[in-house]
């Protein structure tokens, strides 16, 4: 087919449930491509030779390639080459902000003159993996033999799990000590499940484990082992431990009942099935008005969370415009087709509650824009005199997470940052403890999944080479 003609196809849209009947359930909302329309969709790709595509990609899938099995009907070639990159392709195919990168630098959206027409590589890696999952024929990649190596990864999340699948598949013994009754990080307890059903991640770790990566659960490293203990049975080591410590605002009333922060509020709702209550054993508090404080993708997922919980009103309390929110458009588009309520340029100065502790309203002031700041948006200032009280029963903080600080805090020898970050070599992922690794969260803060995983990725690559290279005595 021409270019002329492939341009000439116009993008398949994914069908989604309702948005009427999507609150009242968890299952997701996207409902993906069918084989016709991906196939469809593939053909928009011109294919091009110089891949801007590959280079928008943090973990360096052959995009060009996978996209054209998908047009020839090959979805099993199509499912191996993603997986040459990826180890979770079903799960970077829904909550990766492909908008931002690799469908950002794609030339079909730069000849349209819109990114919207770009072709969709995020919604077909999913259909690819979603093919797999659904025909029962799971590929297993080629496993090198054996080094007799072994290593330790602390914390299964993104990251963590992309070390797993890399060194599993290079011969290495690979052991993922998770602190929580389930591996995948906040891709199982921050991530809702009508965004990210949790069978699927469920299964891209039983395929970890069929690959022979072993998994150990309810094992906090810092308390049950340290590094040191580690090291004493393994060779190399990489922390994962992500971002889970939420932040506040220090403002007056966040002590009070009714305030949640986001880690907590969507753990309940996600990991522990609070939705499900009393057949699951979390409740949660289910209250008429919900505010959530926050402008990014962990805000969408808990006011959208709190209306399927049950909520009459769900608020975004949001200091800046919605020009300068963080959030993915889809998923503003989507909270705003469920009812969510934007109060924006406003920003809260303290929770009210009654004698009884809990939260009754919130107090707010009017916000105006200012000159941009660090981080490049503009800076919200206060308006004097404009404050006023929104009616509210419950609050989520959603405004952002620091690293978890248990790994570091009991080994000194670990250098971190002002933010309790861990300091690394930007080209191995190496930590200040020669044979320890770390990337993810805990290196970049709260950044996205597949940021995670081109950390992992650069990391798995050099651990391989520290324990091959390493003399022994």
């Amino acid at each position: 087919m021409k270019t002329k003609e492939r341009l000439q196809i116009p993008p398949v849209g994914m069908q989604q449930q309702a948005a009427s009947e999507r609150i009242h359930n968890q299952n997701e909302v996207p409902l993906g491509f069918t084989p016709e329309e991906a196939r469809l969709e593939a053909l928009r790709c011109l294919q091009c030779k110089n891949v801007p595509c590959i280079a928008g990609c943090p973990v360096g899938i052959d995009i060009p390639s996978f996209i054209g099995f998908i047009a020839e009907g090959n979805f099993q070639g199509a499912i191996l080459k993603i997986k040459e990159k990826n180890v979770l392709p079903a799960v970077c195919g829904r909550v990766c902000p492909q908008e931002e990168q690799c469908q950002l630098p794609c030339t079909v959206g730069k000849i349209l003159k819109t990114t919207e027409k770009s072709v969709s590589i995020g919604t077909l890696e999913r259909f690819a993996a979603d093919w797999e999952r659904n025909s029962g024929s799971v590929s297993k990649p080629k496993i090198a033999s054996k080094t007799g190596k072994r290593v330790a990864i602390v914390g299964g999340g993104p990251a963590g799990l992309t070390v797993a699948g890399d060194l599993i598949k290079l011969g290495h013994e690979v052991t993922v000590f998770e602190a929580l009754h389930k591996a995948g990080g906040v891709l199982v307890y921050g991530i809702p499940e009508f965004r990210l059903p949790k069978k699927i991640v469920k299964n891209e770790v039983e395929n970890l484990q069929s690959l022979g990566v072993e998994f150990k659960y309810n094992y906090v490293i810092g308390k049950i082992e340290s590094i040191d203990e580690l090291f004493q049975e393994y060779d190399s080591i990489f922390i994962g431990t992500g971002a889970g410590l939420p932040r506040f605002m220090g403002i007056e009333g966040e002590n009070l009942l009714g305030v949640y922060s986001a880690n907590e509020y969507l753990t309940r709702a996600n990991l522990m099935r609070a939705f499900d209550f009393p057949n699951a054993d979390t409740p949660i508090l289910n209250v008429s008005r919900v505010a959530t404080i926050g402008g990014g993708n962990v805000a969408m997922d808990s006011a959208r969370t709190a209306l399927r919980l049950g909520a009459e009103h769900s608020l975004i309390i949001y200091r800046r415009s919605e020009v300068e929110m963080p959030a993915r458009n889809e998923e503003i588009e989507h909270a705003k087709d469920e009812g969510v309520e934007f109060h924006l340029l406003v920003n809260p100065i303290r929770i009210i509650g009654n004698e009884e502790g809990w939260v009754t309203g919130m107090e707010v002031i009017k916000m105006e824009l200012g000159e941009p700041d660090a981080s490049g948006r503009r800076r919200p200032v206060p308006i004097p005199g404009s404050e006023f009280i929104v009616d509210v029963d419950a609050v989520i903080v959603a405004i952002g997470n620091s690293p978890n600080p248990l790994v570091a805090k009991v080994t000194p020898e670990l250098k971190v940052n002002r933010w309790g970050g861990i300091i690394v070599d930007e080209e191995t992922g190496e930590t200040s403890i020669k044979g320890v690794y770390a990337g993810g969260d805990i290196v970049l803060g709260a950044a996205t999944v597949i940021l995670a995983m081109g950390e992992g990725r650069r990391a798995a690559k050099a651990m391989h080479e520290y324990m091959m290279n390493e003399k022994t005595d």
